[in-house]
């Protein structure tokens, strides 16, 4: 993203964030940021301990009409594809975190990254590198993605790689979508999919047939398939974290 970013990142459980801004104090925008998915986490929870129903549902589930709002949105996206709410919690707290450093701090371009799950929304091109485990294609291929003048949600589901659930066998697939709570639990449908290679061009044909999807990658083992409107980047080495 370039060296001038501020960068910083916050923990909170299984709340694990990377953020990059293009200006201001590290210092307040962590502190900020952590008593922001702190507050994010007792609210999530204080609602799961009414309705533990939410968050075991592996198929769309509709909250209390009284639940935070944020549930609502999340249940709606996993509810377009096809899985249970807690599958856009990531992304949900990524956006929510970009959100808020943005109206508190007034700063111009911004990009969380929560556990594979990434909010941007800058004026930068970016090339996003896929973290696939132990696949040789792993931190060798990603997207170039140009900028687009509205945030993007860009996120990755693994079978083999986090504590996440998935009841497929890929190494990573990654959705981008306008939302990035759409994207994670696009995700998390399109990798349950994925059993063998076989698999891989099928699903990510269907996943790009999908007008609110702009892109995928789905990778297992040492092959891949890739779609949508993203130029794909082959990168040489590594690159630096």
């Amino acid at each position: 993203m370039g060296e001038e970013m501020v960068r910083f990142t916050v923990r909170y459980r299984e709340t694990d964030l990377w953020i990059a801004v293009d200006r201001g104090d590290p210092s307040a925008m962590s502190a900020a940021a952590q008593s922001f998915v702190t507050e994010l986490r007792r609210g999530l929870d204080d609602y799961l301990a009414h309705d533990p129903d939410y968050r075991h549902a592996l198929a769309p589930y509709v909250p209390h009409p009284a639940a935070p709002l944020l549930l609502h949105e999340m249940a709606a996206a996993a509810a377009t594809a096809g899985i249970g709410p807690m599958s856009a919690v990531a992304g949900a707290f990524a956006r929510e975190t970009g959100r808020m450093l943005r109206r508190r701090f007034g700063i111009g371009e911004v990009v969380v990254e929560n556990g594979g799950d990434i909010y941007a929304d800058v004026q930068r091109p970016l090339d996003v590198v896929l973290f696939a485990g132990q696949s040789p294609l792993s931190e060798r291929i990603g997207l170039h993605i140009p900028p687009t003048g509205h945030p993007l949600g860009i996120c990755t589901s693994s079978a083999t790689v986090g504590p996440s659930l998935s009841f497929g066998k890929a190494d990573a697939v990654m959705i981008v979508c306008r939302d990035a709570l759409a994207a994670d639990s696009f995700a998390t449908a399109f990798a349950n999919r994925i059993l063998d290679l076989s698999d891989l061009q099928p699903v990510v044909e269907t996943a790009c047939n999908r007008p609110d999807i702009l892109g995928a990658i789905a990778v297992k083992d040492g092959q891949m398939a890739v779609g949508g409107a993203f130029e794909l980047r082959l990168f040489e080495t590594r690159p630096p974290h």
